[in-house]
């Protein structure tokens, strides 16, 4: 998967393309799965790099959402659990079961959940990953020593997925590729092209060159995320917003906060939110919040609120009691909720998908969630085609397997999440065993994988490589900052950099990492 080629798809195109998609976060790639396997001519166009934004900062979770059962919302709940049995199933190297204790402490909580839990269990069905079960005090200990045992008269064990998100964004970008996608990062859509009112494609600049096209196509679907209402002001100015933008926010300690492999479901904080300690990449990742906000930003920050609620629910739970000082990274992600008219609680806004069709033919998905990204696809393509008059061709993502699909990986070695490409990052290590060596000490990556980000996954900054193709600045941002220059080092080295790209590299990056480390 190389920049280059792709771009030089787009100038050698002719004619039109049957669909351009705007936005490469999970919908948008997932677009661009769909359709480019259904043999669709697709171009999917991302203004940053793929998963910069909402796609790569989530709880890490595939789930059917206890939250929403809890809601009432039962339709979502049945969607979301039948897409967490076909992912698990379409990217073993990327999601994997994950159980969860629920502990109690009041007399109540123990049949309360169990019921819920055990709803839950049913509306799976036969993609359900395991029965949830009442454990003792002993046992509930036993699963997760650091517990707070003051009080603990038990707990339920339950079972959900557990991803690595933009990993799974970047194994969407080569599956579709596979399929005769064409997918480019940093080319910015700058405005729309119509005749007689309607959208006939866009127009796009290139965010590294400064090249700039004019690309035609039979359906533009718009699958920005929280940038959905700039889109859809590009095709009518006088258009109302939709969406409602809230934050939530996540922050990283060590492992011995949470030493098992089983992860922590506190089922309501005071605002209303389920609140999670999971293990993650040999760390544990606390999270999250929902808090409306009005900006939106490409860079979102953690605030001090929220820092200050998810360390102050995390030490009722955690016998260590994670202090400020034990945050090894913190970062923020904006959820594009579609407006329901109360902005002030945007925790009951429904996390269900919205599809509009303009007058103008501009076809727009919008909400959602990681764990639908798959349906939410379909039912935009579906659309699109129509739309646009193209052949009628059945969806078949529901058996397609993702890039990197092995049936066993080996969960034991740190490069497992590339699945079927380990074999290609080993052989890079054979070649030049000096790439076999890490880039920090106190993370788990080498630099071969610096090399193969480069060279076959569309790594263009150091940013991309330590936020996205790994997940380095997420883990330990004060670590990712020190094997920057390293990294840029080595990028430099394989796509043909000067020195001045290198130092300009390193010191954008110590600048972002810097506003993941909380002081």
């Amino acid at each position: 998967m190389k920049r280059s080629k792709m771009i030089q798809s787009v100038r050698d195109m002719t004619g039109k393309w049957d669909i351009i998609i705007i936005g490469g976060g999970a919908t948008g790639l997932g677009a661009a799965v769909d359709a480019s396997s259904r043999g669709y001519k697709t171009l999917l166009l991302e203004m940053a790099d793929f998963a910069k934004g909402t796609s790569s900062r989530s709880t890490k979770l595939i789930h059917g959402g206890v939250r929403y059962l809890q809601q009432g919302n039962v339709s979502l709940v049945l969607e979301s659990l039948r897409e967490r049995g076909l992912l698990i199933k379409n990217a073993p190297h990327l999601v994997r079961n994950q159980s969860f204790l629920v502990p109690c402490y009041k007399w109540w909580e123990g049949p309360y959940y169990w019921l819920g839990l055990r709803i839950y269990d049913i509306l799976a069905g036969e993609l359900g990953l395991g029965p949830s079960k009442h454990l003792s005090s002993k046992k509930a200990r036993a699963e997760v020593s650091t517990i707070t045992p003051s009080g603990l008269r038990g707990g339920i064990m339950y079972y959900d997925g557990q991803f690595d998100d933009s990993r799974l964004a970047i194994n969407l970008a080569k599956t579709s590729v596979k399929e005769g996608g064409v997918l480019i990062n940093y080319m910015k859509v700058t405005d729309l092209l119509k005749s007689s009112g309607k959208v006939q494609g866009v127009k796009a600049k290139d965010m590294l060159s400064g090249e700039e096209h004019e690309i035609k196509a039979r359906a533009v679907i718009n699958a920005t995320g929280v940038f959905t209402d700039s889109v859809l002001k590009m095709d009518d100015p006088g258009s109302s917003s939709i969406i409602t933008p809230s934050q939530g926010i996540h922050i990283v300690i060590d492992k011995h906060f949470l030493p098992g492999d089983t992860a922590i479901m506190i089922p309501k904080t005071q605002d209303g939110r389920i609140l999670f300690a999971l293990p993650w990449h040999n760390k544990v990742m606390l999270g999250t919040t929902d808090t409306p906000v009005e900006d939106i930003s490409s860079e979102p920050e953690a605030m001090e609120r929220e820092i200050d609620f998810i360390l102050k629910h995390a030490a009722e739970y955690l016998v260590g009691k994670p202090e400020r000082s034990d945050i090894r990274s913190a970062f923020a992600g904006l959820r594009p909720l579609v407006t329901n008219g109360d902005t002030d609680n945007t925790a009951a806004i429904s996390r269900d998908h919205s599809l509009i069709v303009a007058p103008s033919g501009l076809v727009t998905i919008t909400g959602g969630k990681w764990t639908t990204y798959r349906k939410m696809a379909e039912d935009v393509v579906n659309r699109a085609s129509e739309v646009a008059g193209l052949p009628s061709k059945e969806c078949v993502t529901e058996s397609l397997r993702i890039h990197g699909w092995i049936d066993e990986a080996a969960k034991k070695d740190p490069l497992y999440y590339y699945g079927a490409d380990r074999p290609e990052l080993k052989r890079i290590i054979d070649k030049d065993p000096e790439l076999g060596e890490p880039l920090h000490e106190r993370l788990p990556y080498v630099k071969a994988e610096v090399v193969w980000a480069t060279r076959s996954e569309m790594a263009m900054t150091v940013e991309d490589f330590n936020s996205r193709r790994t997940r380095a600045l997420f883990l330990d941002a004060k670590a990712s900052e020190e094997m920057a220059p390293e990294v840029a080092r080595l990028m430099a080295e394989e796509a043909g950099y000067d020195d001045n790209w290198i130092k300009h590299q390193v010191k954008a990056y110590s600048e972002l990492a810097s506003s993941y480390q909380i002081s």
